[in-house]
């Protein structure tokens, strides 16, 4: 039996689910944190159970999306796989190259997995800045979605190596690029990025298969409850427009990256 710790943990795990559905992004900074300081599993086995549970969440996602038309394949195979590729690249040959113990002057040092975080905060809080501000309307017409293979293959590579280097980092990177680089609306932009999610993570997934023991119960249990928090996610970001549905995306990246900002620092 699961004490009362996996069942706060549990509920919570609708939030996951709510959030992936509304704005197509913010699984695994939310999942890793509640079954780490909730669950109380170890922090490398819980990055493992986050990639199941976000990629598992985010395929349903995808299907659902899929059928309502608002994926983009085509964005999928020319951004999603070299992204793939990049994020492998940067987790098995660049991370392992960075000093445990980095020295940015000679009263100042600050531990990898410290440094990465605090990359990474500064990163989502760039991306967010975009995504609040209003766009001007000069032009009421509806810019073409931008499908050309350079410029997303170029893209795709620096969105992975980024999200490789701080672990993270999904559809947080992945949807202001879709939106103000492809032209995809905010709700094409969420389902293209539960897709490509959906791939990096079920794929990164398998090779942890081999390294731990799997509770099938815990990350299944996770699983299902988050892609119920999916549909009603889904479903709210249906009665909102589309440029506040980009700013509630904004916000939200902000007070995500201000969190990770204070809890690497204090």
């Amino acid at each position: 039996m699961h004490d009362i710790h996996f069942y706060i943990g549990l509920a919570l795990a609708l939030f996951i689910g709510v959030t992936l559905g509304m704005v197509g992004s913010g699984g695994s900074i939310l999942t890793v944190p509640i079954l780490v300081y909730v669950v109380g599993i170890d922090p490398v086995i819980a990055t493992a159970y986050s990639l199941f549970i976000v990629g598992s969440t985010s395929a349903v996602g995808s299907i659902k999306n899929t059928i309502d038309k608002n994926v983009n394949f085509k964005i999928v195979l020319l951004f999603g796989i070299p992204s793939l590729l990049a994020v492998f690249f940067t987790r098995s040959q660049l991370v392992p190259l960075l000093p445990d113990v980095i020295t940015l002057s000679n009263n100042v040092s600050v531990s990898k997995p410290k440094l990465i975080m605090l990359i990474f905060s500064v990163v989502m809080f760039a991306a967010s800045s975009k995504m609040i501000k209003k766009p001007r309307q000069k032009n009421l017409a509806t810019p073409k979605i931008v499908t050309s293979a350079m410029p997303l293959i170029t893209q795709g590579l620096l969105i992975g190596t980024v999200s490789g280097l701080v672990g993270a980092g999904g559809g947080f990177l992945i949807i202001p690029v879709l939106v103000f680089f492809a032209n995809l609306s905010m709700k094409q932009a969420v389902g293209t990025s539960l897709t490509i999610i959906a791939i990096q993570c079920l794929i990164g997934f398998t090779g942890d298969l081999g390294h731990h023991s799997i509770d099938w119960i815990l990350i299944l249990s996770f699983s299902m409850v988050s892609i119920v928090g999916l549909f009603i996610g889904n479903r709210l970001s249906k009665r909102i427009i589309d440029g506040n549905l980009r700013q509630i995306f904004g916000w939200f990246i902000v007070l995500m990256s201000i969190y990770i900002m204070f809890k690497e620092l204090l």
